[in-house]
C-alpha cells in the first residue's frame, strides 16, 4: 500500500519540472523571434574625424619618442656653418671644439676634454678620422699617514685624529680609561681653567658635541679628551703641585665665605628674634670744650680749639 504523502511529493515535483520547460519554452521563442542586428555598423563623419586627430596624435608621440640626436645636425655640419663640430662614427659620440660629448642616452651629456696628439695624429683626431687621445681628468689624492703613539703603526684616519687631532689608531684606542671624555663643565671644575683656555690659549681644543643625556631640551655638550685637557692644565698651573696648592687655597676661601654668610645670617636671626635684648651700640653727640682763645695781630680775629678733638674755630671779637 502506497503512502499518500509520498504520492502528493511526487505530484508537487512533476508540476515544478513542468513549469520549468515551459518558461525555457518561452524564452527560446523570444530569441528567435528578436531581431538580428546587421554586421557591418557605419560611422558618422564626426566619429571619423575623431579616430583621425587620435590618430594623428598617436604618430606625433611616437615619433618624438623616437627622435634622432638634438645635435646631430650640428655635428654632421653638412651646411659646413660649424667647423669646429665633428661627429665620430659613432652617432653617440661629438666633439666640439676639442671636447668630447658622450651621449649617455639617460638625458644628459658626459663631457671629456680631448687632447690632440703631435703631428698627423692631431690632425687626425681634429679630422675625427684616426682615435681621440682622452684625457684623464682622475684628479690624485696624496694619502698622508700618521704615525700611532701607541703602537707606532701607521694610519691614515682614525676616531680620535679626526676629532681631536691626536694620533692614536682605533685598535689603541681605550675609551674607558687612557682616552676618556671630559664635560667642560666637569674640566673647568676639576683642573680650575677658564673658558680662555679652552678657546683662546693656542691650540684650541677640539670636542665633539652630544646631546645632555639628562634633558635633551638643554643646551648641548661639549666632550674634550681627558688627556688634552689634562696638558692644558700643566701649561697653565706649571706643575700638579701648584694645581693642589690652588684647590686647597680656594677651599680656605670658600670656608670662610661660608662662616661669613652664616655669622650674618645668625645675626639677623637674632634681631628678629630677640629685638628686646639686641641694641646696637649708640655714641653721644659730640661737646666741643674750646681752651683759651690765640690773638692774630695781622689779621685781628681770634682763634680756639677743642681739648678732646682737633676742631678749631676762628672769630672775631666786637
Amino acid at each position: 500500500m502506497s503512502n499518500p504523502r509520498r504520492r502528493r511529493n511526487c505530484l508537487q515535483n512533476s508540476d515544478f519540472k513542468r513549469a520549468v520547460d515551459n518558461c525555457e519554452i518561452k524564452m527560446s521563442e523570444e530569441v528567435a523571434s528578436a531581431p538580428v542586428a546587421p554586421t557591418g555598423s557605419t560611422l558618422t563623419t564626426a566619429q571619423k574625424a575623431r579616430i583621425e586627430r587620435n590618430q594623428a596624435k598617436a604618430l606625433k608621440l611616437r615619433e618624438a619618442k623616437l627622435v634622432a640626436h638634438p645635435y646631430k645636425d650640428l655635428a654632421s655640419n653638412k651646411d659646413g656653418s660649424h667647423p669646429e663640430a665633428v661627429l665620430s662614427q659613432s652617432s653617440s659620440v661629438i666633439k666640439v671644439q676639442g671636447t668630447k660629448y658622450i651621449d649617455s642616452g639617460g638625458g644628459f651629456l658626459l663631457e671629456q676634454p680631448v687632447l690632440p696628439g703631435a703631428g698627423a695624429a692631431g690632425a687626425a683626431a681634429a679630422s675625427g678620422d684616426g682615435i681621440p687621445v682622452i684625457e684623464d681628468d682622475a684628479i690624485a689624492i696624496p694619502v698622508h699617514y700618521e704615525e700611532c703613539l701607541e703602537c707606532g703603526d701607521q694610519f691614515a684616519d682614525s676616531y680620535l685624529f679626526s676629532n681631536f687631532d691626536h694620533s692614536v689608531c682605533d685598535k689603541c684606542r681605550d675609551n674607558e680609561e687612557k682616552h676618556s671624555l671630559i664635560t667642560r663643565t666637569e674640566a673647568k671644575a676639576e683642573y680650575l681653567l677658564k673658558d680662555c683656555d679652552f678657546d683662546k690659549r693656542q691650540p684650541p681644543l677640539r670636542y665633539i658635541s652630544r646631546k645632555n643625556p639628562h634633558n635633551v631640551r638643554w643646551g648641548e655638550m661639549k666632550l674634550y679628551l681627558h688627556l688634552q685637557v689634562l696638558k692644558r692644565a700643566m701649561e697653565v698651573w706649571g706643575s700638579e703641585d701648584e694645581l693642589v696648592r690652588q684647590h686647597e687655597a680656594r677651599e680656605d676661601k670658600r670656608e670662610v665665605g661660608k662662616a661669613r654668610k652664616y655669622n650674618k645670617q645668625m645675626k639677623q636671626l637674632r634681631m628678629e628674634v630677640r629685638s628686646s635684648i639686641y641694641t646696637k651700640k649708640t655714641h653721644e653727640i659730640h661737646q666741643h670744650e674750646f681752651g683759651p682763645d690765640t690773638y692774630n695781630e695781622e689779621e685781628d680775629t681770634y682763634t680756639h680749639t677743642c681739648l678732646s678733638c682737633p676742631y678749631s674755630e676762628t672769630y672775631e671779637k666786637m
